[in-house]
């Protein structure tokens, strides 16, 4: 039975997950439009990527092995491909064959493969002029934004498609939340998609978010712990002075209203939670008659 999606990838048929995905990386890079230059790149690519779309699902993967080109009505998979011309988006046919969309042979499409349909093992097929997809132009990606942007919001660069430019984010974005930038997905035919973006924002070791608020851990010299003082404090958006009251214990939190993270539902700021370290001296560095006179005075217990 003949198997020409793995062909296409340069692969045998008992190649492994990673050697699917190994072989498919290597002939993307190879005869992507931006690097290849020859006219058949472009319909080499789509074929590459619809192959991939099937060889990496599981339950399609089995489908097509079990059936093999007998579901492109008996003809090689290049073949096939070529037959539905340069305006339609392969992967999406096949995503419709396999089970993704409207199935195969169904009412969204008509007609078959010239007579080749009895081969089909789901019947019908795609009528020759029957079916009239535009190119799917978005693209989704993923992006790293620096802790305090994410909270603050502003504008971050980002390199899509070769072209660096700058977004904008809103403040209060968290990880695993998605942006769209209309525009900036591929363009063909005077058509631009939009570029789909999943948010990761990085970690800030000063900083731990809970839901809207921010906890951060400064310290505190023994003498404002014990007297009481004035802390200069920086924060993501400016210094601050905390006034640290005497008897301050290792951990004691202080409040600073609305300088956690905007809730971009509510448009409110949560609170900001300075937790305090307390930072004993060497004793080393204390004048030698204050240490006796504290190994003397202070308690025990």
């Amino acid at each position: 039975m003949a198997k020409s999606l793995y062909e296409t990838l340069e692969i045998s048929e008992n190649a492994s997950e990673s050697e699917i995905k190994k072989a498919y990386r290597k002939l993307a890079r190879k005869y992507h439009p931006d690097v290849n230059k020859e006219a058949s790149a472009e319909e080499k690519f789509k074929e590459i990527n619809a192959a991939y779309e099937i060889l990496s699902d599981p339950e399609k993967k089995a489908q097509y092995d079990a059936y093999g080109d007998s579901m492109f009505g008996g003809q090689n998979f290049h073949d096939f491909s070529r037959a539905q011309g340069g305006n339609v988006d392969l992967d999406e046919i096949l995503r419709q064959m396999f089970g993704g969309g409207g199935g195969f042979g169904g009412g969204g499409f008509s007609g078959g493969f010239g007579g080749a349909g009895g081969g089909n093992p789901f019947g019908g097929g795609f009528g020759g002029g029957g079916f009239h997809q535009e190119p799917n132009l978005d693209i989704e990606s993923n992006v790293t934004i620096p802790f305090s942007v994410a909270i603050l919001g502003g504008s971050h660069s980002v390199s899509i498609n070769g072209e660096r430019f700058d977004i904008k984010i809103p403040a209060g974005v968290k990880s695993g939340e998605k942006m769209r930038v209309k525009g900036k997905g591929h363009a063909q035919n005077g058509r631009a998609g939009d570029l789909f973006l999943k948010i990761n924002v990085a970690a800030n070791p000063e900083y731990e978010r809970d839901g809207d608020d921010l906890i951060k851990t400064f310290d505190v010299p023994l003498y404002a712990a014990l007297f009481g003082d004035k802390i200069a404090i920086q924060t993501l958006e400016k210094e601050i002075k905390l006034k640290v009251p005497a008897g301050t214990k290792n951990g004691q939190s202080f409040r600073v209203k609305e300088m956690g993270a905007m809730n971009r539902k509510t448009k409110k700021r949560g609170d900001l939670y300075l937790k305090a370290n307390i930072v004993l001296p060497k004793v080393e560095d204390l004048d030698p008659e204050l240490v006796e006179m504290m190994k003397e005075k202070l308690p025990k217990e």
